[in-house]
């Protein structure tokens, strides 16, 4: 056998043995609706750590890159899904869109509080923990005499109207996830009660989850809603911000999935193991992540007071998030929240400075009458159009494809809720009006 051909084989040999030798070289793609502030650590010491291979980051939303793995699977050119939103996983899972892979890592517990922390199945892993909760400025609190708040109800209370940002959770995956653990705790109608009446005090409902720390980091508004690691990369990277779990939160995992027919399974498979890796889970205490690893072991190298929900067991404990539960409706959820508040904002917010005006003149003057029409108000404003079972319903789910083209149901659908919504709104604002004059 000519030499150049024997050294061919045995590189053949060596590859085949070891399974990934040529695989893990070239490029992994990975669709991630995760900031560069994460990826761009990951991205480094994963390279670093593999020599000849080149992490190609593709950052999209969740519901966008769960679209584009939809919409490109005949050709797919993706090698790996990697977001925080368990329900997104379960969605691409469903559609025979990812490929199970089980992690070489050690040490990792089956569950982090009562949520297993991975797919049981296999198709997809969890690599860090996260919580949602509150973070604020504390010169922007200080300088406008704000309260620190504890729960999600306390940003309800008039003191706080104008001061608080969220992102969308049909453009967010962690929004949608604290939406959703809000409406699970709390129950379909007192957890949309709790959502509106939170939303009313809003200043702005941001396009992207990032969008949120920024605001508040800057000053640009006091209080944001988000998921944790925001807040402690803020506080790591020395912004004036503080967070709290509210009661009614969870912690789930953020996860990563090989996607089916990736075209460089072998080096997506590497990235996967990387993240779950000792040296992979350290890269989650850095000053710009600041996300909880699943390998409890990494968090003795961790800051004094860094979370640990291993040996915190409040963290998360109030709610036993059902992801099969958020994964049928999850469309639905975005929806609706879009159509009755991040395109009604204006109204809800009219609607609840109406009735914060009301309230505060009974305060000073008392009214029967009055205090009956401010409770109508926020019934108003508290009313769903659908009821938690319609939410799940296949009549109802099977109008929201998540395609691009919207079917005619689902215009028709939009269309109802929003006018619903819009109508309601009106109509408290005027029964707070209303009150309001009896009141004088």
């Amino acid at each position: 056998m000519p030499r150049h051909y024997a050294a061919a084989a045995a590189l053949i040999g060596a590859a085949l043995f070891t399974g990934v030798a040529f695989a893990q070289t070239g490029k992994v793609t990975v669709v991630t609706s995760f900031s560069k502030d994460v990826t761009d650590p990951f991205k480094q010491a994963f390279e670093k750590a593999h020599p000849g291979v080149t992490l190609d980051v593709q950052n999209r939303n969740t519901n966008a890159g769960v679209k584009y793995l939809e919409e490109t699977k005949a050709n797919n050119q993706v090698d790996l899904f990697w977001a925080s939103a368990p329900d997104a996983f379960e969605v691409l899972k469903g559609k025979g869109l990812l490929e199970a892979y089980k992690p070489k890592a050690e040490g990792i517990p089956d569950k982090i509080g009562s949520y297993p922390i991975n797919d049981p199945d296999g198709f997809y892993s969890g690599f860090a923990a996260s919580g949602y909760g509150i973070m604020w400025n504390e010169r922007y609190a200080k300088a406008n005499e704000l309260p620190e708040p504890k729960d999600w109800q306390d940003l309800a209370k008039p003191v706080y109207f104008d001061h608080v940002a969220m992102a969308a959770p049909s453009r967010s995956g962690t929004t949608h996830l604290t939406i959703e653990t809000i409406l699970q705790g709390e129950g379909w109608e007192k957890g949309w009660r709790t959502l509106k009446e939170v939303s009313g005090n809003f200043r702005q409902i941001t396009e992207r989850s990032f969008g949120v720390p920024e605001a508040v980091n800057s000053g640009q508004v006091g209080f944001g809603i988000v998921i944790d690691f925001f807040a402690f990369s803020s506080q790591a990277s020395g912004f004036p911000v503080k967070f709290v779990y509210p009661t009614v939160t969870t912690i789930v995992p953020a996860n990563v999935a090989v996607v089916a027919n990736a075209p460089n399974k072998a080096g997506a498979q590497a990235f996967v193991d990387y993240l779950i890796s000792p040296a992979g889970q350290e890269v989650l205490l850095e000053p710009s992540i600041r996300r909880l690893p699943v390998n409890p072991a990494v968090y003795d190298k961790a800051p004094a007071d860094y979370p640990n929900p291993f040996k915190d067991p409040s963290l998360g404990a109030r709610v036993k998030f059902d992801v099969e539960v958020s994964e049928k409706r999850s469309n639905v959820v975005d929806v609706l929240y879009d159509q009755t508040v991040t395109f009604q904002l204006d109204a809800l917010k009219a609607a609840t400075k109406a009735i914060h005006d009301a309230e505060a003149a009974l305060a000073k003057k008392d009214n029967a009458e009055a205090r009956a029409l401010v409770s109508e108000a926020r019934d108003l404003v508290a009313a769903m159009p659908i009821t938690a079972e319609q939410a799940a319903s296949p009549e109802i789910t099977g109008a929201f494809t998540g395609g691009k083209e919207k079917g005619a149901r689902q215009a028709e659908l939009e269309q109802q809720w929003s006018a619903f919504a819009k109508e309601r709104y009106a109509q408290a604002q005027a029964k707070a009006e209303e009150a309001l004059k009896r009141a004088r």
